[in-house]
């Protein structure tokens, strides 16, 4: 579904990604791990347009080469994410924030009546229904990245990109996410490529791991190879690890 070949992003004298590769296939629910600063969400704006790689770049999405594209372009043919730092509407309601994922967020030319039945349907699933009425701005930040995970959900998504929707929650919540993302695929058959720093919640949900350090892809496998991987230990906890 997704191939990245050689990705590299710089800003100045800084590699922030660094030649990067890897395959996301249809199903699959795929985590992102690293340090502070190894560029996990430089490769996510990378990937999703908010950036422009370097020349020799290549992103691949259901067989379009997606490089060029603008971001509203790469969400409206199924490729969509939420952010690091919830990016809803305070002013308006709950119900409303999930309606412009189901307006805005697809290139087909639905009716307001199908929106509004694509927003309801996404609050029941993500668990918001009872909240649709209320003013977003009230909201408590678990119930926001709820929300951001529903108006995505609106706009149908075949792969759906989560930035550290984990942190901040308690450990229920983290549960009740994690069993979302499960159900994201296997009802809905939408892939997931999930950035996480939590990695009791990824460990227990991801088919595979990619670790990337320093802007470099360090280790991909199963959660139980990565969990092994000397590499990956002194990564996060340094030489003497």
């Amino acid at each position: 579904m997704l191939s990245v070949a050689d990705l590299r992003k710089e800003f100045g004298g800084l590699v922030a990604v660094d030649d990067v590769n890897f395959e996301i296939g249809r199903g699959e629910i795929v985590g992102l791990i690293g340090p502070n600063g190894a560029g996990k969400t430089t490769l996510f704006n990378s990937i999703t347009g908010v950036l422009q790689p370097e020349n020799g770049s290549q992103v691949t999405f259901d067989g379009t080469d997606i490089v060029a594209l603008e971001t509203h372009d790469i969400a409206r043919r199924g490729l969509v994410r939420t952010f690091q730092i919830v990016r809803v509407f305070d002013e308006m309601t709950v119900f409303e924030n999930v309606m412009t994922g189901a307006l805005f967020g697809t290139d087909e030319s639905i009716s307001q009546e199908e929106a509004e039945e694509r927003a309801h349907d996404a609050l029941a699933f993500i668990g918001l229904a009872e909240k649709a009425e209320l003013t977003t701005g009230n909201l408590p930040i678990a119930q926001k990245k709820q929300l951001e995970l529903a108006r995505a959900l609106a706009s149908r998504p075949n792969l759906l990109l989560l930035d550290e929707i984990a942190s901040g929650l308690t450990p229920g919540e983290i549960a009740d996410l994690t069993d979302t993302i499960r159900r994201l695929r296997d009802e809905r058959g939408i892939s997931v490529f999930w950035i996480e720093h939590i990695m009791d919640a990824i460990m227990g949900v991801a088919d595979r791991i990619i670790v990337l350090n320093s802007g470099r892809k360090l280790a991909e496998g199963t959660p139980a190879e990565i969990r092994d991987d000397q590499a990956v230990v002194e990564a996060y906890l340094g030489d003497e690890a």
